[in-house]
């Protein structure tokens, strides 16, 4: 009788055991946010280890209504979105399958103004003590504490995890790994030409041309839109071809970096045909699926938004007036001061790893021909590298398709190598050098890359912090209700570019904002009746200046990745380049969003928008602008 009763209760517990709601436990995860903002929605990832279960029928309950469990087609990854929890202290996140609850997890409110905490304290500790490293490891130590809890274990755990986690995710992600790779081969390839005397070459035929400090910085100018097709591209070959010759020629380099930084972003942003194109039309095109009543196709709200892209079309109109009229102001006034009165290029405080390329190793060989051939063929190499490898990982019918949809990093990797085998051909042909010293060479310039891959390391790290904290999501929700139809645009382009600052990626505030402000956008306008055809234009410019806000703020922020590789790519010291770099960047957004956008949400043409705006422009260069060769004497003797 006991036998037989042991036998029932192993039956019922291999029944029980294998019920569907405890398999699909066993075939199913869950991954949560370790922290919530009360009110404010998150994604849950949910993760199926078996193909035999129906996961359309799986939710995720916060405190709120269930959240439906779908697909993302891009990648086949599971997960639901805006999952709300509220109620303050921990709470729960609960799986559902067809109602049933199967799984739960925990997470831990904190305050919605701890979000911007981190980024906050890496920006002032950057711009206060012009340190960026120490700067960035600290707001990176905050947020990972934060994320694990406020209390000394939690301040020892966040200090593990802010490398354990979230440093070496950072390395580990395919496209960060390809960055570090493809800046190192450029540097080494830079180190090469550097040796061999191409380099040499190139200055010595450009400064027949740009002999002059206006024509350095046109000619500076006009290869910053030449190489429009990606910015990373632009900003490491244009900094490391004209470095050389700017110095040359006594312009600072906080002017370079300048130059740079402002023609590389905000014309990828708004070219037709550039690696930003796939990602920004795909996700244009994820937020119309979620806008009922609204046609057309994502390429084309893309086109149509150009126009009202006043930020980057200003910011590239101001490069070049101040490259022109010679006049600067502020910061960057005194910098080109010092370069044509001392010859230093560099502040003397500046943090800059530039021994390498500046080391004695690094310079042409003496007695050997200055060809610069040696540097041109590589360069060339690495453009044209980069447009083929675009053009072979990408689909689609027309060079514009391919290109969008194109793998970026892929590209400048297979780019970046043939230029420095290239270039050590030309080198080992031409017995220049040896292979011992190509591979020396090759090496010094590497080395001038690995400061910057440190900042760059760290402020990816931050960039995920921010994520892990809902940073953008917050900053959404505060400026949300304020959202008026006229002046929507303008709204918009102050929180992507307040995001954009704090998080330092204009490409992460794209992907976060865009899905949920076009269709709050859209739901504004159709409330208050003004989503007819002759309204479109606010709906443009909200597309416009997501983007472009998106770039102002990664454009200014010194956490930015594309501002970290324009400062090393220009042999600049980080913090003197976003210092002297944020007041021309700010009066140009300023005159972008009060003269530009906010006329145009009203219904004031475009063109005249752009007009006025050039005009203002030149007209504070005329007014507060000083040429730093005529007003030289005056300033030493203040």
């Amino acid at each position: 009788m006991a036998l037989r009763n042991l036998s029932v209760l192993i039956v019922l517990a291999l029944v029980l055991g294998f019920s569907p709601d405890t398999a699909a436990a066993q075939y199913v995860s869950m991954e949560t946010p370790s922290v919530y903002l009360d009110g404010i929605g998150f994604d849950v990832s949910v993760e199926v280890k078996g193909d035999t279960l129906a996961v359309r029928a799986y939710q995720v309950q916060g405190t709120g209504a269930p959240v439906t469990v779908e697909q993302d087609p891009s990648d086949g990854k599971w997960s639901a979105s805006n999952v709300v929890v509220s109620g303050g202290g921990e709470q729960v996140v609960t799986l559902l399958r067809d109602g049933v609850p199967i799984l739960e997890q925990a997470t831990r409110e904190i305050p919605g103004w701890f979000s911007i905490i981190p980024p906050l304290i890496a920006i002032a500790v950057a711009l206060i003590f012009k340190r960026v490293i120490p700067a960035l490891f600290l707001g990176l130590w905050v947020g990972a504490t934060m994320v694990v809890g406020l209390s000394f274990t939690g301040a020892f755990s966040g200090l593990l995890n802010a490398f354990q986690v979230y440093v070496l995710n950072a390395f580990i992600e395919d496209g960060h790994a390809s960055v570090v790779l493809f800046s190192c081969m450029i540097g080494g390839m830079v180190g090469i030409i550097s040796r061999n005397g191409g380099m040499q070459g190139v200055v010595n035929h450009i400064v027949k041309w740009a002999n002059t400090a206006k024509r350095g910085q046109v000619a500076t100018g006009i290869l910053g839109i030449a190489i429009f097709f990606d910015d990373y591209a632009n900003t490491l070959v244009v900094g490391n071809t004209m470095r050389p010759v700017t110095d040359k020629l006594r312009i600072s380099r906080e002017k370079l970096a300048y130059i740079v930084d402002s023609t590389a972003a905000p014309v990828a942003c708004i070219a037709f045909v550039t690696t930003w194109i796939g990602y920004e039309v795909g996700l244009i095109g994820d937020a119309m699926t979620k806008i009922d009543g609204l046609t057309g196709s994502p390429f084309g709200f893309f086109l149509a938004s150009i126009p009202y892209s006043f930020y980057p079309i200003l910011a590239i109109f101001f490069v070049f007036a101040v490259s022109l009229t010679q006049r600067d102001f502020g910061p960057m006034l005194k910098a080109e001061i010092r370069t044509r009165s001392t010859g230093a290029v560099l502040g003397p405080d500046a943090d800059v790893d530039d021994a390498a390329l500046n080391a004695e190793e690094a310079k042409p060989i003496k007695g050997k021909p200055q060809r610069a051939i040696n540097a041109v063929l590589p360069v060339l190499v690495l453009v044209f590298g980069v447009l083929i490898g675009l053009y072979a990982t990408g689909e689609g019918d027309s060079i514009r398709d391919i290109i969008g949809s194109a793998d970026s990093y892929k590209a400048l990797m297979w780019a970046s190598l043939g230029a420095v085998i290239v270039a050590a051909v030309l080198t080992s042909i031409q017995r220049i050098m040896g292979i011992g010293q190509i591979v020396e060479a090759w090496y010094t310039g590497l080395k001038s890359m690995l400061f910057a891959m440190i900042i760059l390391e760290l402020a990816w790290a931050l960039s995920a912090i921010t994520s892990d904290l809902h940073t953008a999501p917050y900053l959404v929700s505060i400026l949300g209700d304020s959202l008026v139809p006229g002046l929507l645009p303008a709204v918009v382009f102050i929180l992507a570019a307040a995001t954009a600052f704090a998080t330092g990626s204009s490409w992460g505030t794209m992907g976060i904002l865009l899905p949920l402000v076009l269709p709050l956008t859209w739901a504004v306008m159709t409330v208050q009746g003004v989503n007819g055809p002759e309204d479109m234009h606010i709906l443009y410019s909200a597309i416009s200046c997501i983007l472009a806000g998106s770039v102002w703020g990664d454009h200014c922020s010194p956490i930015s990745d594309t501002t970290i590789l324009s400062s090393m790519a220009s042999g600049c010291d980080h913090i003197e380049h976003v210092r002297t770099q944020l007041p021309y960047a700010g009066l140009v957004g300023g005159v972008a969003v009060f003269l530009g956008t906010i006329p145009a949400g009203f219904g004031f043409p475009w063109w005249a928008s752009l007009l006025i705006g050039m005009a203002i422009l030149l007209g504070v260069l005329k007014v507060f602008g000083k040429n730093a060769d005529d007003h030289l004497p005056d300033v030493i003797k203040g």
